[in-house]
């Protein structure tokens, strides 16, 4: 026979032709299996495996989640049964402040409202709801007597916010400086030309001692932020609803 005369002519022969047997056997399945598993296997499944595998290695995109509101724009919320307020005096002559309570402008530039002088709104504490706002003009005309007897109409139970724009001093008499102060204003005779102030007070109640109540922030032509003006302030908290 052929083969018995060629593997006794190179017996060495023999082992190596047949590791080529096996390698051509191992291929030819190797390939129909391939093709075998292509028929069966959706395309799509086929598809996601090599993307996985793609993504083996990369490294993992970890994103922060996106902080949720809070009301009135606090960093963290008000604990349950409070109130969330937040006042921003005005600064210069084209920012108006803003006074919010339970995320609701009270006062404010959106809400045509906030004018030059001394900002005031009066909100009902057994019910949070706003029960007047009004600007009185301490520049040009004697507004005084206006705000005294808008403080003293306020009923008893009543939260009155306050805030600057432009200014809040000028024409501001003695005796609506000392009606404030008996609403618990420690800043009102401080209160100079130009100074940013905001300032929260209780009618018929006292706060929390730990409550944000006010803050004055006073012009001065060296460290002033907007020209003649100085850096605009706020004060912002939370008081509970059951201190009546």
């Amino acid at each position: 026979m052929i083969w018995d005369f060629f593997t006794s002519l190179y017996p060495a022969c023999q082992k190596d032709f047949l590791k080529f047997v096996g390698l051509l056997l191992a291929s030819l399945s190797s390939l129909y299996m391939g093709y075998l598993l292509a028929d069966v296997v959706p395309r799509q499944t086929v598809a996601r495996s090599l993307a996985n595998l793609q993504d083996i290695g990369k490294k993992p995109v970890l994103r922060a989640p996106v902080p949720k509101r809070q009301k009135c724009d606090h960093w963290s919320p008000c604990p349950p049964g409070h109130y969330a307020y937040r006042i921003l005096s005005g600064v210069g002559k084209d920012r108006p402040p803003k006074i919010c309570f339970e995320d609701e402008l009270l006062v404010s530039r959106e809400k045509g409202n906030a004018g030059r002088g001394i900002n005031i709104a009066i909100v009902n504490y057994k019910t949070g709801e706003v029960t007047s706002t009004k600007c009185f003009d301490m520049w040009e005309g004697d507004h005084s007597g206006e705000m005294i007897t808008f403080i003293k109409n306020a009923p008893e139970g009543s939260l009155l916010l306050m805030a600057t724009y432009y200014d809040g001093s000028f024409r501001l008499r003695n005796d609506a400086r000392n009606l404030v102060k008996g609403l618990g204003s420690k800043e009102i005779w401080n209160m100079k030309f130009r100074s940013s102030w905001a300032f929260i007070a209780a009618k018929g109640f006292k706060l929390p001692d730990d409550t944000q109540k006010e803050k004055i922030n006073h012009s001065d032509q060296k460290t002033n932020r907007y020209g003649g003006w100085p850096a605009e302030i706020q004060i912002e908290g939370c008081i509970p609803r059951n201190l009546l």
